[in-house]
């Protein structure tokens, strides 16, 4: 394929909720710009960004993917968007190598909890916003597309900006086409798929609300420009060639939020969209220079370089320094690892050798690309704006910035949140068991959110995610990718155990064997502290009761036994122990014998100070629609929750409640069927409290008592 400059690229982040038919819609858009022979299905498996086993077999868009368009002179690079909102994170991900973000929304159901949060995630970043209105044919849709209410709904949410630059035309026949307000022409399509619309006359019963909307978007668009004010109120219009200009910079600098129309599954309106992204959607040359960091403060041929942690500016320029940022990283069985990045500045080229900033490693660029879907399509270079791929590289890994070592940045990739569920997972056989841990490494260079570790407590290993789904998917990925079965099981709750009163105790350790004996006397005191204040040891040992070579050795009897637990086994915490006398014997007396001696006395403390069960309390954030508030905090006062509040978040809401963890393990699926699949939570460990008497009977019921050694 052809190489494009920055000006002839426009990149656009395709981001909705789910099932609002953005994979669809690029389908459409790839098959009006001839880039497929046929218009792709999520259904079957064709649509070119829904090619990962899981994403078909579920139909859903689970992971960022990228293709692109050659469309008269332009190259769109289109990123298709996880909608779930356990999947938030990869559409947030999508918003930095993208200058224009395409907010589709379901004209059935308007907008939705997903909807919300990616145009928040757009607003942060400044990043322009056009919204199409998608499955305007569905029957539901039409009457309130129709009736302009969707446009009222979306002004009252979003503010006045929101403006159509089309009018859908709905009529016996369905959604067969759309007026444009700016040229005030008709597009007008046959259901064959094609995609391609002839233009034709406004219908008689549409010219007088097109003439309405018309006035009204040029009115929009000439607001706060004085020449254009005074050439609107001079005749009352604003000539064709002035309003395109205008637009394009009102939707550049976020003052225009444009409203289009399209049908994915028909393949209608499509073209025009592409004729509106070309001329609209600003190019990456437009863009603000990106903020990055300055790591050498003298380049490496002994020029002045950047100074340490400066922050710099980079300019989208071929003329600038080469840097590369990657924002996503896809394993594939047979290509191995692919690293899908955005030229930031300057040229890159295949073969080229750079430096990875992050690692201070070099990588070689071979086979340089730009992703169809999983289709490779190779180019000789890639200018500053441009989105690619390269496979096999040594150590790059998402978030890493590479470039000329001279010119040392780094970009700053976006934050992943906190995983939401965590299980325990265990292999199903021993062959199994050898291949877990790499099949997971990969699955998490692929995916920051995916976490693997080993609990220290329970040691157990670990797999956390974004929600029950998406730990699923994984799963299923090990089976199908790396022939790895695992088994998924609810992870052991991090119980901790307390005290809740004050008691002294001596502990005497004694025995008389052949030639030396044994022999530790102490004496210690053990009381409650605040929670979060561990474990506490004071020595108050006057006039040598026992010397003070053997002190270290109490301490370390009272840690190992306050690690094995007493009531069940868990970790004691936020506890004062201090030794305050004792005796000793001048030959039998050993580190050995003081430690046992601390063991002794420190069971004996735990019989008499109230001992008690703890449980990790986790602060949680679930968010919703409005309806089912009423259903999401009545389930939390089940859970023994408390809600400490709720937060207003467009048409959802927030509420923040503190959960113990027992409670949330199998929450992702319970909030799933109450929302019908449209909240999300996200929750992290808060503090530690004391379990209720009837909830800790059970719990050490449950579980067996430590054997309390008292001796080695």
């Amino acid at each position: 394929m052809r190489v494009y400059s920055g000006s002839e690229i426009r990149n656009v982040a395709v981001v909705g909720h789910a099932h609002c038919g953005k994979t669809s819609l690029i389908a459409a858009m790839l098959h009006a710009a001839k880039m497929t022979p046929e218009l792709g299905r999520v259904e079957d498996g064709s649509a070119v960004t829904a090619y990962d086993e899981e994403e078909v077999a579920r139909q859903t868009t689970m992971a960022n993917a990228v293709a692109f368009a050659e469309w008269e002179g332009v190259k769109m690079n289109l990123v298709d968007t996880p909608g779930f909102h356990m999947f938030a994170h990869e559409a947030r991900a999508a918003m930095m190598p993208v200058e224009t973000a395409l907010v589709v929304i379901n004209a059935r159901c308007g907008v939705e909890t997903m909807t919300d949060r990616v145009w928040k995630y757009a607003g942060e970043v400044n990043l322009p916003r056009i919204i199409l209105m998608n499955q305007v044919d569905h029957p539901k849709a039409d009457s309130r597309v129709g009736r302009m209410q969707m446009i009222e709904d979306l002004q009252q949410r979003w503010g006045r900006q929101v403006v159509p630059v089309q009018l859908p035309i709905i009529d016996q026949h369905g959604f067969h086409g759309v007026v444009d307000l700016v040229t005030m022409k008709a597009f007008l399509y046959e259901p064959d798929g094609s995609g391609r619309g002839e233009v034709g006359k406004i219908p008689d019963a549409m010219a007088a609300d097109a003439k309405a909307a018309h006035e009204a978007l040029v009115e929009l668009v000439a607001e706060g420009k004085d020449a254009l004010m005074e050439e609107f109120f001079a005749v009352g219009t604003i000539p064709e060639e002035h309003l395109i200009t205008a637009l394009h910079e009102a939707i550049r600098e976020d003052r225009i939020f444009p409203v289009l129309y399209a049908s994915g599954l028909r393949n209608v309106g499509t073209d025009h969209l592409l004729d509106f992204l070309k001329v609209y959607a600003p190019s990456p040359l437009e863009r603000e220079p990106v903020a990055a960091r300055g790591l050498r403060t003298a380049g490496a041929n002994g020029s002045a370089g950047l100074p340490a942690e400066e922050i710099v500016m980079r300019k989208v320029d071929d003329k600038e320094p080469l840097a590369v940022f990657v924002f996503k990283t896809m394993s594939d069985p047979f290509a191995g690892r692919i690293s899908f990045f955005k030229v930031v500045s300057g040229v890159l080229k295949n073969d080229m050798t750079i430096e990875n900033f992050t690692r201070h490693e070099a990588e070689r660029f071979c086979h340089l690309s730009t992703m169809q879907g999983r289709k490779a399509v190779e180019v000789a270079e890639l200018h500053a704006g441009d989105i690619g791929a390269a496979p096999k590289l040594r150590s790059t890994l998402t978030g890493d910035t590479l470039g000329n070592k001279a010119n040392e940045v780094l970009f700053e990739p976006v934050p992943m949140p906190d995983a939401a569920m965590t299980y325990a997972i265990e292999p199903k056989s021993r062959a199994d068991e050898d291949k877990l841990a790499p099949a997971l490494h990969r699955l998490m260079e692929e995916d920051p959110m995916v976490r693997f570790y080993r609990d220290p407590q329970t040691n157990e290993f670990l797999v956390a995610g974004a929600g029950q789904q998406h730990i699923e998917a994984i799963v299923s990925k090990l089976k199908r990718r790396y022939h790895t079965e695992v088994t998924l099981k609810a992870p052991k709750v991090p119980y901790r155990e307390t005290i809740r009163g004050r008691a002294e105790a001596q502990g005497r350790h004694k025995k008389q064997t052949g030639g030396h004996g044994q022999f530790g006397d102490c004496k210690i005191r053990m009381e409650p502290l605040p929670r979060g204040s561990g474990i506490v040891f004071e020595n108050d040992i006057f006039g040598g009761a026992i010397p003070r070579q053997f002190v270290p050795a109490v301490e370390k009897g009272i840690q190992e036994s306050a690690g094995r637990g007493y009531l069940a086994g868990y970790p004691i915490v936020d506890i004062k122990v201090t030794v305050f006398d004792g005796s000793y014997h001048e030959v039998d007396s050993s580190e050995m014998s003081f430690k046992l001696a601390a063991r002794l006395a420190f069971r004996k403390c735990m019989e008499q100070a109230k001992p008690t069960l703890l449980e990790p309390v986790m602060r949680a954030e679930i968010e919703a629609p409005d309806e089912f508030a009423g259903a999401l905090i009545a389930d939390l006062n089940g859970r023994r929750g408390r809600v400490q509040g709720m937060d207003s978040a467009g048409a959802g809401t927030v509420l923040r409640a503190e959960v113990p963890m027992a409670e949330m393990l199998s929450y992702g699926s319970t909030l799933t069927s109450i929302t019908q699949g449209r909240g999300s939570f996200r929750m992290e460990l808060d503090h530690y409290d004391v379990v209720p008497q009837q909830v800790s009977e059970k719990i050490l019921a449950s579980a067996k008592r430590p054997v309390h050694d008292e001796e080695e």
